[in-house]
């Protein structure tokens, strides 16, 4: 059934089920043993879903180019090829035990979207471009958003190189040995304009029964490394108010930085301990060091700031109470982000012309969008994930949801890339 527009072409009607099988087919590479998704950046599983991705697009006769930090850049002709193109995409690297859906559904979507167009004959005024960003996840090597991070050069190459992975590889080696580390920089390789589906990764969708959102912004965060050092002593002889001790002090910056963010008034601050480790860990000694892995988030630059300001007021606070010392690394700064207007108009008016009510939501996680924003006019689109869950083996989306978003997605695409 064709679906019809407003003041735009006709659309094509992408093909559902072909989706859902390619993204069947890419999830049974590098299975996880619970149903999920392994494929860490720049490993085996995640070189070997990239090559099922060239090996698709070059059945439509599309070429590919790589930049410096091995994102993949798929192109399709456009009538105009002197003009920039508009590209769609995400990521294809998933966390250690995750989902079939985060990050994939936005490049096969682009996929199903090259496909449609080729079936129907259909070239669009400006060139087309498929995107496979490099870690996205930032699992195997930190911070996340890396290859996005290069392209818009919010991120150094030496430092995307640089970073290691749990076993000493460097990024860099790990990419100089897949064969996708390339030469082009983003002056090479400009967009006119980015467009991103992703699954919520959240509730919100799920909870108002809705098929999907336009994201008008991404709420900031702030990363923090928090490591307090104490002295390392019998736990028997030691009488407590002797004792310097790391433990309690990040227990307590712990549960003081909890409640400010608990005491938020509009409910939109996040905080996160993503890891705590204590060094040398033993039952019968009071630790030598603790580390905190912190992340905390907001929908206002200016909230963000307090709660930074908050948690070194905290950490400060704990340690001095303890009689310990602290260190606070700051690992990433992801300011609050707001997305094109006229993009997010495209999705709004392609929402509206399949039968469904645009509905207008801030991201609570951070997309390669963001770092895309900062160099061309980019809107992301999201679907529901069941139960709100993701960057977890039980990650899931309907096939139905999946299709319409891809639908949108498609007639949005063609709005930007035909606009004059």
């Amino acid at each position: 059934m064709t679906t019809h527009a407003r003041n735009v072409p006709t659309t094509p009607q992408i093909d559902g089920e072909r989706l859902w099988s390619s993204l069947m087919e890419m999830a049974r590479i590098g299975p996880s043993p619970n149903g999920g998704s392994r494929r860490l950046a720049l490993s085996e599983e995640d070189l070997a879903g990239r090559q099922q991705l060239l090996d698709w697009a070059a059945l439509l006769g599309c070429e590919w180019q790589m930049d410096q930090a091995g994102n993949m850049f798929i192109y399709r002709p456009g009538r105009d090829n002197d003009l920039s193109p508009v590209a769609v995409g995400s990521h294809l690297d998933t966390q250690p035990l995750g989902g079939r859906f985060d990050g994939v559904l936005g490049v096969l979507a682009g996929l199903e979207i090259f496909r449609t167009l080729n079936d129907q004959g259909i070239t669009t005024q400006r060139p087309l471009v498929l995107v496979n960003w490099t870690n996205e996840e930032g699992s195997r090597f930190a911070p996340a958003l890396g290859g996005s991070g290069v392209y818009s050069e919010r991120l150094s190459l030496e430092d995307f190189r640089a970073a290691e992975d749990r076993d000493g590889v460097s990024l860099g080696e790990a990419l100089d040995q897949s064969g996708y580390n390339g030469s082009l920089t983003r002056h090479d390789l400009p967009l006119a304009a980015y467009l991103e589906l992703h699954i919520e990764q959240g509730p919100i969708l799920e909870k108002k029964n809705l098929p999907l959102g336009i994201v008008t912004g991404v709420q900031g965060l702030r990363w923090y490394d928090i490591t307090f050092t104490g002295d390392s002593a019998h736990a028997g002889p030691t009488p407590m108010e002797y004792r310097h001790d790391p433990l309690m002090a990040a227990t307590a910056f712990v549960e003081a930085m909890r409640k400010s963010v608990l005491d938020d008034a509009d409910g939109t601050s996040r905080l996160t301990i993503g890891d705590f480790q204590v060094a040398e860990p033993s039952r019968n000694v009071i630790p030598g060091a603790v580390t905190l892995q912190v992340d905390v988030r907001h929908t206002k630059e200016a909230a963000l700031q307090t709660l930074d300001d908050n948690l070194h007021a905290h950490v400060q606070a704990a340690a001095e109470r303890e009689g310990v010392s602290a260190n606070i690394r700051v690992m990433w700064h992801m300011p609050v982000t707001r997305f094109d207007e006229a993009l997010v108009k495209d999705l709004s008016s392609a929402t509206e012309a399949l039968g469904h009510v645009p509905f207008c939501m801030m991201s609570g996680a951070g997309h390669d969008a963001v770092n895309v924003s900062y160099v061309t006019p980019t809107a992301m689109l999201f679907i529901p994930c069941q139960g709100g869950i993701s960057h977890n083996e039980r990650e899931y989306a309907e096939p139905e949801h999946c299709a319409i978003a891809a639908q949108v997605l498609c007639d949005a695409l063609l709005r930007t890339a035909n606009r004059k």
